[in-house]
């Protein structure tokens, strides 16, 4: 794909990949997403010394920029530096791919093909999963969905969470949600359809890895559930509150 020389070219897609602290599978994930793009941008959130030494490796590949945040702030801080960083290096498009090694990279062609062909669109990926999922990670999924196909009006997204998308930076990268740690995936879906941005929504293989393969969450169940909920609190709140005001004939 496309690195952008003098900023002329119409459609131009990074990869940013977000990562705190995943050792064992970054550089498998940085790795394959090079065989499908020419910049892979890295936005190491705190990580720590284990964790650094194998992006300073990465970072010797001219093709990787690596952005360090000398704090841990969460996904979302993170996610957001990169699209930031993506803009300022010239890219219309950013394909966001998670660290953790469970999603099938072999998907990202056809990613980049959907929003090379609509490329006003919000690619989405939703989750095709095997037998390693945790059934409580579904149970929590069906939540938000129920509660994101509310504050969109409808099934527009299939799936809010996964942090496996392309995005339209012209659009995104202005965005500011508040979020800054798990939520930030389906906050950042939400309000772009409210922005008007079509979704393409696609299908991509997901595994959980084994502690020995490098499997690790960062999601903290007290601390990232209360701020999944507060997060569907003022997204629902605003949504009921724009429809009414439609309905009386105001534009919000």
């Amino acid at each position: 794909m496309t690195v952008p020389r003098d900023g002329a070219d119409p459609y131009s897609v990074c990869a940013v990949i977000p990562t705190f602290d995943n050792p064992k599978t970054v550089v498998a994930v940085v790795r394959a997403t090079l065989e499908h793009l020419d910049c892979v941008i890295v936005v190491d959130d705190g990580s720590g010394p284990q964790a650094r030494a194998v992006l300073e490796d990465l970072a010797g590949d001219p093709r990787v920029r690596m952005i360090r945040r000398v704090q841990n702030g969460g996904k979302g801080a993170a996610l957001k530096t990169g699209l930031r960083q993506a803009v300022i290096f010239g890219f219309t498009h950013a394909l966001q791919i998670d660290a953790d090694g469970q999603h099938d990279l072999a998907s990202i062609p056809e990613f980049l093909r959907a929003s090379r062909a609509e490329p006003q669109a919000l690619v989405l990926a939703y989750p095709v999963y095997d037998a390693t999922v945790p059934r409580g990670r579904l149970w929590g999924r069906q939540i938000t969905r129920w509660w994101v196909r509310v504050e969109v009006g409808g099934p527009k997204i299939i799936d809010p969470m996964i942090g496996c998308r392309v995005y339209p930076l012209a659009v995104a990268a202005v965005l500011r949600p508040i979020g800054d740690r798990m939520q930030v995936d389906t906050e950042f879906a939400v309000r772009l359809v409210w922005r008007g941005v079509p979704v393409i929504n696609l299908p991509v293989r997901v595994r959980y890895l084994t502690v020995e393969e490098g499997g690790v969450s960062h999601f903290r169940m007290v601390r990232d559930n209360m701020a999944i909920s507060w997060m569907h609190s003022r997204l629902v709140t605003t949504a009921l509150v724009s429809r009414l005001l439609r309905c009386q004939g105001v534009n919000p």
